[in-house]
This record gives structure tokens, C-alpha cells and sequence, in this order.
């Protein structure tokens, strides 16, 4: 066996420490410098071609080995896709490892632009570059997007196959891109986008290496296509699990509605009021409520921090308040609560506004309250359907409330009516109705009679009414109305106390001013009786003395009290002979001649005798005040302004006001 020649073996080794193809070179070198023949030469030549020929074998099979690689381990993150920016990097970096180049990077469609826009690049320096948009058919990469055809370019600023544009090229150019090479990523048949490779110098681009990056491509493609699907997957569990959750919540609702619903409907057939349904709802719900009546006052009140309703004693909360009860609930401005109870009275449903649920308590057309609602937290739909059921438990309540009410209203009011305007005839007989009603006659009373004339007719009268039976049930007393006015029968003895608490609590009812006379205390059927004269003579003394708002007994009064009653009466001949004496000419003056002396000289008194205040009220001048006057001292006498006749013209004057007993005459 012929044994391998040196020549060769040296090539071999060349081969095994995979040398520069220029060291190939190197025994040829030294076979020509120690004189080598021909045949010499041409064996070693022939050798040298041999080994660059193998490796080159070697080197594409490495590279082959690499691109393999490449793509399996491409392929193992497409398997494992949780990121698809992260498979897109890594798809960009391998394209730019095995063929090579200084950049890679991948382009996106935007169907809604109709334009291509940069998504992934690896080896950038360029921000303008990174964020660069190629329209379709322009530069090399529109032109990939637009046809779906591979395109390369070895001097791409040079190229004219392309449609340059001067965003394009100055993205190129900042990035000092030479050589390009895209291909297409498609999804049938339909182009995604576009995979490139490039080099900042002049580089031809072989066949293996654009197969290779249509290769990356599709893989990128696919990551890009399972993304979406994954995405689309995604989106429809979760649509799935929030119907699923959507419905479980609504079921739960419901039954937690009904179970409130039924909770609250078996308090009302317990005979439970306002308060209970208050308590009920804050256990189911949470937070604080507040149960206001028509008025605005408050009813009830349940807080977070406490279970107990709060009692109905007064009532003096309302819209306007601070702070309502003790659950340290703030309502906004009186218009925000006014508006959200308006728009609750007007859709039906509970409304929100800020912080705060509002539900008007409605039956019909009639307004009879709201429900006021603080939560805790969001409780969804059911909250509200729980409020608006409460709403409508509480109208039926009330309504009852006010029925009972009315009907013992009414009997209470027959047994004062009967008391003060009819003549006693058995006595026995009304004390023992009223020890059924838990009033006791024999222990002293006070009669308050109300004096408001805007109050005679409508809702305001109706609210006066309703407000004085409740006030006077509370107080273990009687109310009714007489005459138009509304008269209350009070245990006690303080009259002018009990008729300024009346005065003051009735007039905020109301929202106005409001008069109340009061005389007292008595007892027994025909005591009464007489102590309500009094008190009636004491509330028209108070209007005709200027004192509107305010509450005052018969003994308050004193002297004009006294005259003031008996003028009332008529039957006092003194008081009538006293106004005939003192003022009488002035007023027959008046009623032959139609002038206003009377009214003159009330002004005249009335500013502290001031001509040019009383002028001013009068609208005339100052002179013509002082023509009356010098007329009404022909008619009196030239000292009727002397201290003691002054006094007695004011309360004849007075007296006069009242409209009562016999019209004073001058002879």
C-alpha cells in the first residue's frame, strides 16, 4: 500500500484546524521556494483545489447546521409562545447572527393606515430609523409589502428599481443602510409584513440566504398568526368567564332582593314600622340610611356603627342639616337633594348622585318622603332594587300610618271640638271619652289657638292639621280646628311657653311665620272651654298688634290683652263709649268725607312721630301729613298729643284695628 504523500497530509491538517482558505496556499509556497519540478507543483495544486473544494463542503454544512439549528430553536418558541414581541426579537436576532449582517429587522402592515411601520429591529442605531413608516409600493420594503416578492439590493441608495422618498432615504441614510434584503411574511395569501437583512456596506445577497430568511419569515408569520389566535382565545374565555361571573352575580342578586323583599314584607304583616325597614335594609346592604318624610324631617335613622333605629322624638333634622341623626350621614346642598328626589319621583327608580342613592317614597302622585342611602361599598344592581323596594314598603307604611293616624285625628278632634264649642251638658260623659283616648281632664291644660290665615285652605292646611295632631298625640294633649284656625289642647301650665313652642315649630313646618295665642292652664270640661275663648282673643290681639310669628298668653298681654278680648266679645260698653270718646270724630270724619286720617295718624305713631317717615309710608309729601294733622287737632282738641291723650288715641287706635263692637260715633 502506497503511503500518503506529505503534501497531502499537510493539506488534511490544514483542514482539521479549519484554516483560512489563504493558508491553503502555504505549501506551494514552500515547494516553489526550495525548488520544486512541475509535477511537483502540479500535485500540490491539484491537492490545494481538492481540500478548498472539501472545505468549502464543510463550511456549508456548518452553516447549514446552523441555519438548522436556527430554525428548530425558532420553532421551539413558537411552541412555547407566551410573548410574541419576545419570538419576534428573537426570529430578528437569529435572521441577523446567521446571515451575518450588521442589522435585521421586521415591518408590520396597518390595514387601517394602509401604510408599513417599523416593529422589531436588532443592531439599530437610529431612533428615526425605528421609527420609520413605508408606504405601500414605496422604498424596497413597500414594494415586498405591495407585491408579496422577495427583494435584495446590494447598494440599495444607488438602486433604481425602488421608489425612493425622502422619509425613507433619510431613515436609510441616519442608519447607514447599504445592502438590503426583504422578504415577505404571509399568512396564505395575504402579505403581513416584511423580514429584512441588511449591511452598512456593499454585500450581494446569495440564493441559501434569502431562502433562509423567507424561512425565519414564515415561522415569523406563523408566531404572529398564533398570537392572534391565541389572543382571540383569550378574549373569548375571558368574555365567557365575565357572562359566567355576570350571571352568578345577577343570580345572587335576585335572590338577595327577594330575600330583602320578603324580610321586609314580613315586618309590615308583624304590625313593624319605618324604622324596622330602615334597620332591615342596612343589614342586608350595609352603609347608613335615612328615612325623611314629606317635609324633609327626619324619620329614621340607621348608621353603619349602629343597628338601632334612631327615635322619632322631634324631628328636627331635614334637607338642609348638616349631619342627619346620629349615623354622621352629610347630605349636599338642599338643590342637589331637591333635583336627585325630583328625578326619582319622575323616572320611578332609585338615582344616584355622588356619594349618596336617593329613592322617593311616592304613592301616586302624592310625595310622602325619600330614603336617602350611604353604602359602604358598591353592591351592584340588587342595592338599588333593595332601595327601590324599601321605597315602596315604606309609602305603604306610611300611608297606613297616616290613615291610623287621621282616624284618631279625628276622634281626638271631635272630643276638643266638643269641649270648647258646644255647651256642657255631661260633663261625666266627655271625661270619660277622654280617659280613652289616656287624656285626663282634671289636670291643668293649655288652649293654643294658631292664627294663619295663609294656612285656612290646601296643602298647607292640610300639613298644619296633620302637623298639630301629631304634635299635640305626643304630647298627650287634643287638636282640631275651629273656625279655620287650628287649636291644640296641651298638658301644662307655662301658656306663653307652650304657645311660642307651638308658634316655632309649626312655622318651620310651614316654612313662614306663624301666631299663636295661648290662655290657661284649666281644667274641667267648662274651664276649657273658657280658657279657648281667651286664647282665640289672645291669637287675633297678637295679629292686630303687629306681633305675626310670634306666641304669647292672655296674661302677657295684660291691660290691651283684656280691652283687646272684650272688644272681641262686644259686649263691653265701656270700651265701645271709650273709642266713641277718644277717636270717634276722626273716624266719622273719615267715613263722610273718604279721607285717611285714621291711617295717617297709625303711620304718624307708628314712626315715633316722625313727618317725614310717616310720609314716606303714606307716599305723600310731608306737607300734606301735616294738613291731616292740623285737622285732626280741630277734631280732637290742640292737646291730643300731649303724653296722657297721645296714649289713649294709640290705643283706641288699637282697638279700633280689630274691626270689632259697635262703629264709634261723634254724638
Amino acid at each position: 500500500m502506497r503511503a500518503m504523500p506529505s503534501s497531502t497530509l499537510r493539506f488534511l491538517e490544514l483542514l482539521e484546524r479549519e484554516a483560512a482558505p489563504v493558508e491553503f496556499e502555504g505549501p506551494l509556497v514552500q515547494a516553489r521556494s526550495r525548488g520544486a519540478g512541475p509535477d511537483e507543483i502540479a500535485e500540490l495544486e491539484e491537492a490545494k483545489l481538492a481540500a478548498l473544494r472539501v472545505r468549502a463542503l464543510l463550511e456549508r454544512r456548518r452553516r447549514r447546521e446552523a441555519e438548522l439549528s436556527g430554525l428548530y430553536d425558532t420553532a421551539g418558541d413558537l411552541a412555547g409562545l407566551r410573548d410574541l414581541d419576545a419570538v419576534l426579537h428573537a426570529i430578528v436576532h437569529r435572521a441577523r447572527n446567521l446571515l451575518g449582517t450588521d442589522i435585521a429587522y421586521l415591518t408590520m402592515s396597518d390595514d387601517a393606515a394602509g401604510d408599513v411601520y417599523m416593529r422589531v429591529t436588532d443592531g439599530s442605531v437610529s431612533a428615526r430609523f425605528q421609527r420609520l413608516r413605508l408606504p405601500l409600493g414605496a422604498g424596497l420594503g413597500g414594494l415586498v409589502a405591495q407585491t408579496g416578492t422577495p427583494y435584495a439590493t446590494a447598494n440599495y441608495p444607488a438602486d433604481t428599481r425602488f421608489r425612493h422618498t425622502g422619509e425613507i432615504d433619510a431613515g436609510v441614510g441616519e442608519e447607514g443602510l447599504v445592502a438590503i434584503l426583504g422578504v415577505p411574511l404571509r399568512l396564505g395569501s395575504r402579505v403581513i409584513g416584511v423580514l429584512y437583512a441588511a449591511n452598512r456596506s456593499e454585500r450581494p445577497f446569495a440564493r441559501e440566504e434569502v431562502s433562509l430568511l423567507v424561512s425565519l419569515a414564515a415561522h415569523a408569520a406563523v408566531a404572529i398568526d398564533t398570537a392572534r389566535l391565541l389572543g382571540e382565545t383569550q378574549a373569548a374565555l375571558t368574555e365567557l368567564s365575565s357572562a359566567h361571573t355576570k350571571i352568578s352575580a345577577h343570580s345572587a342578586s335576585v335572590e338577595r332582593a327577594a330575600a330583602a323583599h320578603d324580610r321586609m314584607t314580613a315586618l309590615v304583616l308583624r304590625g313593624g314600622g319605618v324604622e324596622e325597614v330602615a334597620a332591615a335594609v342596612t343589614d342586608v346592604l350595609g352603609g347608613r340610611l335615612v328615612v325623611l318624610d314629606a317635609d324633609g324631617r327626619t324619620l329614621a335613622a340607621v348608621g353603619a356603627s349602629a343597628s338601632r333605629p334612631v327615635p322619632r322624638a322631634e324631628h328636627v333634622a331635614g334637607p338642609a342639616a348638616g349631619h342627619i341623626g346620629d349615623t354622621g350621614l352629610a347630605l349636599p346642598d338642599p338643590a342637589v337633594v331637591a333635583e336627585a328626589l325630583a328625578a326619582s319621583r319622575t323616572d320611578g327608580r332609585a338615582v344616584r348622585r355622588g356619594e349618596l342613592w336617593y329613592a322617593a317614597v311616592v304613592a301616586g302622585a302624592e310625595n310622602l318622603g325619600a330614603l336617602v342611602w350611604a353604602p359602604e361599598h358598591d353592591t351592584g344592581q340588587d342595592g338599588r332594587q333593595i332601595l327601590e323596594r324599601a321605597a315602596l314598603v315604606t309609602a305603604l307604611l306610611l300611608l297606613f300610618r297616616r290613615t291610623v293616624a287621621e282616624a284618631e285625628g279625628r276622634v281626638r278632634g271631635e272630643l276638643l271640638d266638643d269641649l270648647i264649642a258646644r255647651p256642657v251638658c255631661d260633663p261625666e260623659s266627655l271625661r270619660t271619652r277622654a280617659r280613652r283616648l289616656q287624656v285626663d281632664l282634671s289636670r291643668p291644660h293649655v288652649l293654643v289657638v294658631v292664627d294663619d290665615a295663609a294656612a285656612t285652605s290646601g296643602p298647607a292646611r292640610q300639613r298644619a292639621v296633620s302637623w298639630a295632631h301629631t304634635y299635640a298625640g305626643t304630647h298627650a294633649g287634643l287638636a282640631a280646628t275651629r273656625d279655620g284656625r287650628v287649636v291644640l289642647m296641651l298638658p301644662g301650665t307655662e301658656a306663653g311657653v307652650l304657645a311660642r313652642a307651638v308658634a316655632r315649630e309649626l312655622g318651620r313646618v310651614l316654612g313662614r311665620p306663624v301666631t299663636a295665642g295661648a290662655a290657661g292652664p284649666a281644667a274641667d270640661p267648662a274651664g276649657l272651654a273658657a280658657a279657648f275663648k281667651e286664647a282665640d282673643h289672645c291669637a287675633t290681639a297678637l295679629a292686630a298688634l303687629g306681633r305675626t310669628g310670634d306666641g304669647a298668653s292672655t296674661a302677657e298681654l295684660g291691660f290691651v290683652g283684656l280691652l283687646l278680648g272684650a272688644v272681641r266679645e262686644g259686649g263691653d260698653p265701656d270700651v265701645t263709649r271709650f273709642l266713641r270718646d277718644t277717636i270717634g270724630s276722626v273716624v266719622d270724619y273719615d267715613l263722610r268725607r273718604g279721607t285717611a286720617l285714621v291711617k295717617t295718624l297709625e303711620c304718624y305713631f307708628g314712626t315715633g312721630g316722625s313727618l317725614a317717615r310717616a310720609a314716606e309710608q303714606l307716599h305723600v309729601h310731608v306737607n300734606t301729613v301735616t294738613q291731616r294733622l292740623d285737622r285732626v287737632a280741630q277734631l280732637l282738641g290742640a292737646d291730643w298729643q300731649r303724653p296722657e291723650r297721645a296714649l289713649e288715641v294709640q290705643l283706641a287706635l288699637r282697638l279700633h284695628r280689630l274691626g270689632a263692637g259697635a262703629e264709634p260715633t261723634a254724638g
